[in-house]
C-alpha cells in the first residue's frame, strides 16, 4: 500500500533561506521535514522537525542523515553526491537526482551538456588553468567561470582586456563569450516523476554592479509573447532533456537580436522565484514539494504583477544585524517582508526579501527603488 505523504520522512540537505520558505509551505501539507546544515545557527534550525549540525559535502555525515530518511532533496548544490548516489541505491528516493546535482555542480560539464544536447548558449572554451586562459586571448572579452565551487556571483570575473588575463583563474575553468543582452531573464520550471512539467511566468533579473547578485527582479518579464512562449519552452527543454525530478531555475540572455541563450541552471528553489509566494498561485516552494512527491503540480499563473528586492547586508557592517527603516517599509501597500532569521550581517550577505505587488507595471518600479532606499541592514 502506497504510504501517505504525511508519514513520509522528509530529509533536506541545507538550512538556509531557501529552506526556511520550503518549511512554510511543508506546514500546509502536514510534511515531516528534517534539516541538515553545517551552521548551527542556519535559518532552519529551530524551526525543522529535527535538525543536525554537519557537513554537507561529507560522505559518512551526509549517509548518517539519509538513512533515516524515506526521501531527500536539497536547498544547495554544494552537497555530497556520492553519499546521495548510495542512498538512492539502497531505495532512498533523491530528488532532484544525485547525477544530476552532480553535472550541475560543474559549470564546465555543464556548459558541455548544452551543446551535446542543442541548447542554445554562449560559445566558450575550457581551461585548466591560467596560461590557457591566456592562449585563449583571441577569445576575449570573455567571462572566467570557476569550474566548481562558484556561488552568489564568486567564482565569476569578467576578463575584457589582455590587462585582465593577470587575474584568471589557477583552477579548471571556462571561458565564456560575453555577451551584449537586452535583458537577463528567468524560468522556473518543475517536473513530477510521473513526467509533468509546468513552467513559472518568465521574469526579469536585475544584478548588483558590484556583488554579482539579483537586486531586483519583475514579474512579468517585458518582453513579447512570441520571446515568453520560447523561453517556458527552452526551460521545459532543459528539464526533460536532464530528465530531472524537481525544480530548475534556468537563468537566460536575452541578446540584442533576440536570441535566447541558456546561462546557468540551479537544480532547486531560486532567487528569482521568491516572489512567487505572493504573486502567483502556487509559490515555487510548494511546487517543490509537489514535484518531489509526485504530485500533480499546481497553477502557475502570476495574480498580478510583482517586484522583488533583495534585502543585502550593507557595505562596511559585520555584525549582529539591526533594521533601519522597518516601520517606513511596512506602511507601504502591497509591501511583503521576508527575514531569513540571520543574526549576523556582512556585507552584500542575503538577510531577506521583500516582495511588491502592484497592479500598475510602473507604479511597482517606483516603489521598488523606493524600498531599496528605505530598507537598511546594519550593524
Amino acid at each position: 500500500m502506497k504510504r501517505d505523504i504525511t508519514d513520509l520522512r522528509i530529509g533536506v540537505l541545507g538550512g538556509g533561506q531557501l529552506g526556511r520558505m520550503m518549511l512554510q509551505s511543508a506546514t500546509d501539507f502536514n510534511l515531516e521535514i528534517h534539516m541538515i546544515d553545517p551552521d548551527p545557527n542556519a535559518p532552519c534550525a529551530k524551526i525543522a522537525h529535527s535538525f543536525v549540525q554537519g557537513d554537507l559535502q561529507d560522505y559518512d555525515a551526509v549517509m548518517a542523515f539519509g538513512k533515516h530518511m524515506d526521501l531527500l532533496t536539497i536547498e544547495i548544490e554544494a552537497v555530497n553526491t556520492e553519499a546521495l548516489k548510495a542512498l538512492q541505491a539502497q531505495g532512498k528516493k533523491v530528488f532532484p537526482q544525485p547525477e544530476i546535482i552532480e553535472l550541475i555542480q560543474d559549470k564546465r560539464k555543464q556548459k558541455t551538456f548544452y551543446k551535446a544536447n542543442r541548447i542554445p548558449t554562449a560559445d566558450f572554451v575550457l581551461t585548466e588553468n591560467k596560461a590557457e586562459v591566456a592562449q585563449h586571448r583571441d577569445f576575449l572579452p570573455a567571462v572566467n567561470k570557476l569550474g566548481r565551487g562558484g556561488y552568489d556571483g564568486r567564482g565569476v570575473q569578467v576578463l575584457r582586456s589582455e590587462k585582465d588575463l593577470e587575474k584568471a583563474f589557477e583552477a579548471p575553468s571556462l571561458m565564456e563569450k560575453l555577451i551584449d543582452f537586452k535583458k537577463e531573464l528567468s524560468v522556473i520550471v518543475a517536473r513530477s516523476a510521473s513526467g509533468e512539467v509546468k513552467c513559472f511566468p518568465l521574469v526579469e533579473l536585475v544584478f548588483h554592479p558590484q556583488a554579482n547578485l539579483v537586486e531586483f527582479l519583475f514579474a512579468p518579464a517585458e518582453v513579447s509573447a512570441e520571446i515568453e512562449a520560447e523561453a517556458q519552452q527552452l526551460a521545459e527543454d532543459v528539464i526533460t532533456k536532464l530528465d530531472m525530478v524537481g525544480l530548475l531555475a534556468v537563468e537566460m540572455f536575452l541578446t540584442q537580436d533576440d536570441q535566447l541563450l541558456v546561462n546557468e541552471i540551479a537544480p532547486r528553489t531560486h532567487n528569482s522565484g521568491h516572489h512567487t509566494i505572493e504573486a502567483n498561485i502556487t509559490s515555487q516552494f510548494e511546487q517543490h514539494l509537489r514535484a518531489i512527491l509526485d504530485l500533480p503540480l499546481g497553477a502557475t499563473d502570476l495574480i498580478k504583477p510583482a517586484a522583488m528586492v533583495n534585502v543585502l547586508g550593507e557595505d562596511d557592517y559585520t555584525g549582529p544585524a539591526r533594521y533601519e527603516g522597518l516601520h517606513e517599509l511596512m506602511a507601504l501597500p502591497g509591501v511583503h517582508l521576508h527575514l531569513y532569521g540571520k543574526k549576523i550581517t556582512k556585507p552584500f550577505r542575503k538577510m531577506g526579501h521583500i516582495t511588491i505587488t502592484d497592479e500598475n507595471t510602473i507604479t511597482l518600479k517606483k516603489k521598488a527603488l523606493q524600498v531599496k532606499e528605505i530598507l537598511k541592514v546594519k550593524a
